[in-house]
């Protein structure tokens, strides 16, 4: 007899902030601040995707910041951060990592600083409520300039060990070098932070390898493209570099066309640790407890491969 998958501990390694919102949220905020929802984010939910070619981008990217401009008041960051937290919860995880550009809604919530400080006193608030234990990772925007980088790197440092636990890069991997982006990670890695850039989903090995040579990355976003080099592949389950899958965005964003498609038994099956993860579920749909689902019904995993998926998901976090 099959266990039920929402009694395996686990840690969620791979979730955007705005992308964690709940959608029934999301409407409601939206009709409450006057924001128009597009039908694709209101009726017609969750929307169809495409972002292998930069107009599919563009549009994903577009809904993205919609959504993110429901969020007006520190009370809707509160719900936002408890909401997922209680989600977490009901998929057996028992630590979130989420990801956040401060700079996306500094302007609202007067600066940096300011921004940060309120996310993190949202962590706390939801872990008291919800027993989940929550770490931020500071992700920075790879269309932007390194400098911009540098700039969240150091206030990432400044509050390693009070609440943020990583140091990130997003956005279209097809825009921006590893390198340029190198001086940001070893402000990071001097405060102790985990390094967790994407790489490897819209991109192929050779992103994967500037990532681990140029950034010292302890996790990957995605990862996927390292499947294109055995080498590559026995580099990363050697070293012992997390790659937080997301097989439900992987789909959704038309990187595969399926769901038997994306590598996760491959990579599995070739040592590489794995974290799997629901990426944005406000635009994907599916939630944690959905991505072990497929690894089940899809990829067959058994109980005690999904117990080590799950094991693989917590060495991979800056869980305490």
């Amino acid at each position: 007899m099959e266990r039920p998958l929402s009694r395996l501990p686990k840690a969620h390694l791979h979730q955007h902030f705005t992308g964690s919102m709940r959608h029934s949220t999301l409407v409601e905020l939206a009709e409450r601040y006057g924001v128009h929802l597009p039908q694709s984010l209101a009726t017609d939910w969750p929307p169809r995707l495409r972002a292998t070619d930069e107009r599919g981008w563009f549009r994903f990217q577009r809904l993205y910041d919609i959504a993110r401009s429901v969020l007006r008041t520190p009370e809707a960051m509160y719900r936002l951060l408890r909401e997922s937290a209680e989600e977490e919860r009901a998929a057996g995880s028992g630590w979130l990592e989420i990801q956040v550009d401060p700079s996306g809604y500094a302007a609202r919530f007067d600066g940096l600083t300011s921004t940060l400080e309120l996310i993190l006193d949202a962590a706390r608030a939801a872990e008291r409520e919800t027993g989940v234990g929550i770490g931020i990772m500071v992700a920075a925007n790879r269309t932007k300039h390194p400098l911009d980088a540098k700039a969240l790197a150091r206030l990432a440092a400044q509050y390693a060990g009070r609440g943020v636990v990583s140091f990130g890069l997003n956005n279209d991997e097809r825009r921006g070098r590893a390198l340029e982006f190198e001086g940001a990670f070893r402000i990071a890695r001097r405060a102790m932070l985990l390094a967790a850039p994407h790489r490897g989903e819209l991109l192929g090995a050779r992103s994967v390898r500037e990532c681990l040579d140029d950034l010292y990355a302890d996790r990957l976003g995605h990862g996927v493209g390292a499947t294109e080099d055995p080498y590559l592949l026995e580099r990363i389950a050697t070293q012992g570099v997390t790659l937080e899958l997301c097989p439900s965005s992987n789909v959704a964003l038309g990187v595969y066309d399926e769901l038997g498609h994306v590598p996760l038994r491959r990579l599995f099956d070739a040592g590489a640790p794995i974290a799997v993860g629901a990426d944005d579920p406000l635009l994907f749909g599916p939630r944690l407890a959905e991505q072990y689902r497929v690894a089940r019904e899809v990829f067959g995993f058994a109980d005690a491969e999904l117990a080590e998926l799950a094991r693989m998901s917590i060495r991979g976090s800056a869980a305490p």
